[in-house]
């Protein structure tokens, strides 16, 4: 099984913490996203985990963990991004200097496997009054020659306009026109392919509609089954995550994040759709629940009751039950 940490939140940034006592304890709990009472406990012991794929803009608040973390056994990569965007798209984003300092001191920390096991997220690519193309060309530029020589690989994507993104996007302030001119967009990924490629990083896209091989950049995985099994000798699942979209080649895998827990305030998040509501489930988070935010409403053996001070809530004859 391939764990995932997190699509839904970012873990290694803000619940770093909470991970390493999941980790301790050798399980989780996940809330279904569709139905809040329904739990499902996920085995996070070293014989049922192949390897974790950790996704974050931050990692400085893991790093201390990382000598627990390959002593017990767990295997892992990272999906790193750093898009220097204004504070327009990314109100709360890590600073982009820490960021890229944390990243550079976890590829060293990995040693050789480093580069490949800490991968460049550059997305998703939005074209707008705050970032046009001059913009992206100077802003990628400086990142890439930060990051030479720590990835192997960058990621990017194309914005996708969901309904809550378009809600977001709409109350960010100054952000003009978004262009979604496929044109445009193709020219800009072949310059920002040419200028990680002038670096040793190959450029990947992520569940990109278009097929962009034709200017030097490959569809990727996010989730590579590929990757882990040279990396780490594993059997990874084969095929497409049936869970994911459709244009997404990534292999199978679970995640143990929640939605609107992360309070980086991004714009274009597709994972938060209420910032208060996040800010609200951050709130409820306590370290050392098996639950991500909040405390499990039922007392059965595998999900303890909450601590003095920390109780669970009641949800009246509709308890919450165990997969």
């Amino acid at each position: 099984m391939i764990i995932s940490a997190s699509r839904r939140t970012d873990i290694p940034a803000l619940y770093a913490e909470w991970l390493m006592h999941r980790v301790r304890a050798g399980f989780c709990l996940v809330r279904n996203p569709f139905n809040a009472r329904q739990l499902r406990r996920v085995d996070l012991s070293p014989a049922a985990v192949s390897a974790m794929v950790l996704w974050t803009r931050n990692a400085g608040p893991l790093l201390p963990y990382l000598p627990e973390l390959e002593a017990r056994g767990l295997r892992f990569v990272f999906q790193y991004t750093i898009t220097g965007y204004p504070r327009a798209l990314e109100p709360a984003a890590p600073a982009v200097q820490a960021a890229l300092a944390a990243f550079r001191d976890l590829s060293a920390r990995l040693g050789p496997t480093g580069p490949e096991r800490v991968l460049w997220r550059y997305d998703p690519i939005i074209l707008c009054g705050v970032m046009d193309e001059a913009a992206h060309v100077a802003n990628f530029t400086r990142l890439a020659d930060a990051l030479a020589g720590k990835t192997a690989r960058v990621t990017i994507s194309f914005l996708e306009m969901y309904r809550k993104t378009v809600r977001n996007l709409a109350r960010a302030p100054g952000l003009g026109v978004i262009d979604h001119d496929p044109a445009r967009l193709r020219d800009l990924a072949a310059r920002l392919a040419g200028i990680a490629g002038a670096r040793g990083i190959v450029m990947r896209s992520c569940a990109c509609a278009e097929d962009l091989s034709a200017i030097g950049i490959a569809p990727g995985a996010c989730v590579d089954g590929g990757l882990l099994s040279r990396l780490f000798g594993i059997a990874a699942p084969a095929g497409h995550d049936a869970g994911q979209r459709a244009a997404c080649r990534c292999a199978k895998s679970v995640d143990i994040g929640q939605y609107d827990t992360c309070v980086h305030g991004c714009a274009y998040c597709y994972a938060t759709a209420d910032a208060a509501r996040a800010r609200a489930h951050r709130a409820a988070h306590d370290p050392h629940s098996p639950l991500l935010s909040g405390w499990p409403d039922d007392a059965s053996p595998s999900a303890p009751s909450a601590p003095s001070g920390f109780p669970a809530k009641p949800v009246g004859p509709r308890q919450a039950s165990l997969i």
